[in-house]
């Protein structure tokens, strides 16, 4: 089984930044995918960005050139860099860990944009 944990939600002003962290522990041999999912109230959860074991990246067309993935391969963690806050960006937070055997959620961390 796969624990993942976030942190480094808050509130923050439009125009600000924040800095998600995602770490992952456990049978975490293989970990081939980390992504950051956001949940809006009312709507559905979406992909934000992840990185696969290869170093490669996706972003959803509204944060690209706004945030930045990147991860600690050492640490098992990944990291959400959000620059250029929007309100449209506030949401629950959630990371996704998957290795060959199994997928696992994080309880999730709120990220709330308002002046």
């Amino acid at each position: 089984q796969v624990q993942v944990v976030e942190s480094g939600g808050g509130l923050v002003q439009p125009g600000g930044s924040l800095r998600l962290s995602c770490a992952a522990s456990g049978s975490i041999f293989s970990i081939h995918f980390m992504g950051w999912y956001r949940q809006a109230p009312g709507k559905q959860r979406e992909l934000v960005a992840a990185i696969t074991s290869g170093g490669s990246t996706n972003y959803a067309d509204s944060v690209k050139g706004r945030f930045t993935i990147s991860r600690d391969i050492a640490k098992n963690t990944v990291y959400l860099q959000m620059n250029s806050l929007k309100p449209e960006d506030t949401a629950v937070y959630y990371c996704n860990v998957r290795t060959i055997v199994v997928g696992s959620w994080g309880q999730g961390t709120q990220v709330t944009v308002s002046s």
